[in-house]
Formats: C-alpha cells, sequence, structure tokens
C-alpha cells in the first residue's frame, strides 16, 4: 500500500531487455536508505518489486503486461521518476490509499501556469470516469491529487509549486501521459452494489463442489 506521497525523483539509468519483458536500473538516494531485496516500491505509481540493491541504485524486473498497461514503457534512460516505498502501520497518511495499481493511462491536453504552480487537464478513458469525482482524490504517475473540476471524460487538478518541483508533475507538458489509479473506496462501493444472488449462487456451486471432492476424508 502507499500514500501518493512522493519520497523523491529517482532517475532511471539502465534499461536492459530480458525474456519477460524489461529491467530497469534506478538511481536514487533517500529511498535506498532501508530498502531491502523483496521490497515493493512505487515508480510513477506502479507497484513492483526490488530484485536487487547496491548503495544508491537497485533493479526492477517489469513484465511486458506493466509496459503496455502503464507509461513505463515509455520510459527512457535518464527519465526521471516519482519514487515512493511502501507505507508503513507507523507512518502518517498523508495522501491517500493506493495499491499502486495503475488502471489506465491519461493524457495531459492542457497545463496552464497558476501563478508559481499550475492548473493541469487531463483526459482519462470513459469507462474510468464513474470513480471520478469533485474534490475526489486521484494518483497520477503515484501523485496524490485532489480532482478540482469534471467535464465529460476531463479532469482538472490545481498543482502547487512544490509538488512541481519534487514530482514529475513539473516536468510534463501537454501531449505527455500520467498512469491513473482511481479512489478505491468508490470500486469497493461499486461491488458491493452489484454484488447479487447470481453472484452468491455461483460462489455456493463452487464451495460444493469443492466439499464434494472429498477432502479429509480416510
Amino acid at each position: 500500500m502507499f500514500t501518493g506521497i512522493i519520497e523523491e525523483l529517482g532517475q532511471v539509468k539502465k534499461i536492459s531487455e530480458t525474456s519477460s519483458g524489461k529491467q530497469f536500473k534506478i538511481s536514487a538516494k533517500y529511498v535506498t536508505e532501508d530498502l531491502k531485496i523483496g521490497d515493493s516500491i512505487a515508480v510513477n505509481g506502479v507497484c513492483l518489486t526490488v530484485v536487487d540493491i547496491s548503495k544508491r541504485s537497485f533493479l526492477l524486473d517489469l513484465v511486458y503486461e506493466t509496459l503496455k498497461r502503464s507509461n513505463l514503457g515509455d520510459l527512457v534512460e535518464g527519465s526521471k521518476i516519482n519514487l515512493e516505498r511502501a507505507l508503513k502501520l507507523s507512518d502518517r497518511l498523508g495522501g491517500h490509499i493506493l495499491q499502486g495499481h495503475v488502471e489506465t493511462v491519461g493524457l495531459i491536453v492542457d497545463k496552464q501556469a497558476v501563478g508559481d504552480g499550475a492548473e493541469l487537464t487531463i483526459s482519462i478513458s470513459p469507462e474510468w470516469m464513474r470513480y471520478c469525482i469533485h474534490k475526489g482524490s486521484i494518483a497520477l504517475d503515484g501523485v496524490s491529487m485532489t480532482i478540482a473540476s469534471i467535464s465529460r471524460n476531463l479532469i482538472t487538478v490545481a498543482v502547487i509549486p512544490h509538488t512541481l518541483e519534487e514530482t514529475t508533475l513539473g516536468i510534463k507538458e501537454k501531449g505527455d501521459t500520467f498512469n491513473i489509479e482511481t479512489d478505491i473506496i468508490g470500486k469497493h462501493i461499486e461491488r458491493l452494489m452489484s454484488f447479487d444472488e447470481e453472484d452468491l449462487e455461483e460462489g455456493e456451486s463452487y464451495t460444493e463442489s469443492i466439499m464434494n471432492w472429498g477432502f479429509g476424508e480416510s
């Protein structure tokens, strides 16, 4: 689990082809302090597993599905990336609850300076718009943001100067993409509301079939 509070801007130092996808070597300073092999880390909002680590860098294996479903497949050597380690139970929940499971990719259709900050307008696939609400939470490349306005399949967010400086939101321009993760609470509510007797019957028949296998019989 993550919170959408980015800890550090890392950099892709090396990209290698593998039999199942690609391997990224990421350089970072702060997040490597207590990172261990097998730990989860969010890279531009995508939950990945650390497979090797050195003093100032670590390795990640990315399968083709991850490269296809997110904007990580567009990264090149030298690209800046948002990094966040997994949430500790003792940490403050400064953003909102995230799983690191990217659902879709959004397109920046407009970026306007507002004082020292900025206003971003992002186009999102219509099927995910039902989870976007005015003043609700959304993650853009793993950054917890508040939706300022909604129009058709467009959302607008206001970005403060600190976030522009410390995340990829300050680097990206019109035409670039964001990994999108909508609010998990809305998805759980939708599942609860849509669950019906047909689902229950399927579950019961599956359970009965397991019981009929005779586990535990002598």
